[in-house]
């Protein structure tokens, strides 16, 4: 049973986590990569991409957690 975290992310168990699809849009959009994920597919991203996706939804959930 998934219950809701913080805004885009969802816990699923002590240590798994989802991003949701739309934090994960909002993030590729502001990293510049949204166009090849809406003509080609996630699979397109490159994994410096993915990992920088990574990188910028763990900023944002520490962010939110210093609140």
């Amino acid at each position: 049973m998934c219950k809701k975290a913080m805004k885009g992310v969802f816990t699923l168990g002590r240590h798994n986590s989802i991003m949701s699809e739309e934090l994960k849009y909002e993030i590729a959009k502001e990293l510049g990569v949204d166009d090849k994920v809406k003509n080609e597919g996630w699979g397109s991203v490159s994994s410096r991409d993915c990992g920088n996706i990574v990188t910028k939804a763990i900023e944002i959930a520490q962010r939110s957690i210093e609140k």
